[in-house]
């Protein structure tokens, strides 16, 4: 696939690292160094960024690797895969990071699922603003959310036909499970920046599928 130049924007080192790791859980090892080599990220082969805040995962270098998985997959195949480790990577670290680190709280499962979504999707949006140049933000639509990507390390870079930001929509299926207590919600992204479009944007909807 063709090298996607750096942006200058960046990931923290962790989320980097928490992200490759989730990576890793769903395509196996062998899996994950093939998606390296074909993005040209063969330095990161047993070489994952280390465990700090520092900001310094570029978010082209970020992009690649999906890039990279779509291509190897195809794009049905690197949707799924791609989901699968959205879903991985909130359940094995981000539900940890301070943001969220009152939604496990007595007080907050007691709330009513409304007040449960208003207050978590802007934690999920804040920790990413705060740990990256990734700039989110959370708008009340009625009966749903926005919630936008100003900068989008998934695709920077890239060109796509239709949205395909799926790491995120997969994190964000996981996050709204948790943060619910178990509850589904139907999530589309309706806009992208690899589409020519002025941000990345899923519409999350406020009620549960049954």
């Amino acid at each position: 696939m063709e090298a996607i130049p750096k942006s200058g924007v960046y990931y923290s080192n962790k989320f980097a690292r928490i992200s490759l790791l989730a990576l890793e859980e769903v395509l196996g090892k062998n899996g994950l160094n093939a998606i390296l080599n074909l993005a040209s990220l063969s330095h990161l082969i047993d070489n994952y960024p280390p465990d700090n805040l520092e900001r310094q995962f570029d978010f082209a270098d970020f992009s690649a690797v999906f890039g990279g998985l779509e291509e190897m997959y195809g794009p049905r195949g690197g949707r799924g895969l791609a989901l699968r480790s959205g879903r991985a990577t909130f359940n094995s670290a981000l539900k940890n990071f301070g943001a969220l680190a009152g939604v496990g709280d007595m007080a907050f499962k007691v709330l009513p699922l409304t007040a449960k979504l208003r207050i978590g999707l802007p934690a999920v949006a804040r920790i990413f603003t705060q740990m990256s140049d990734q700039y989110s933000t959370v708008e009340d639509a009625g009966d749903y959310y926005h919630y936008i990507i100003h900068k989008c390390p998934q695709c920077w870079g890239r060109v796509t036909d239709k949205p395909a930001c799926f790491i995120g929509l997969g994190l964000l299926q996981a996050c709204l499970h948790w943060v619910s207590g178990g509850s589904e919600f139907k999530i589309v992204q309706t806009t992208a920046k690899s589409c020519g479009d002025v941000n990345c944007t899923y519409l999350v909807s406020k009620t549960p599928m049954e």
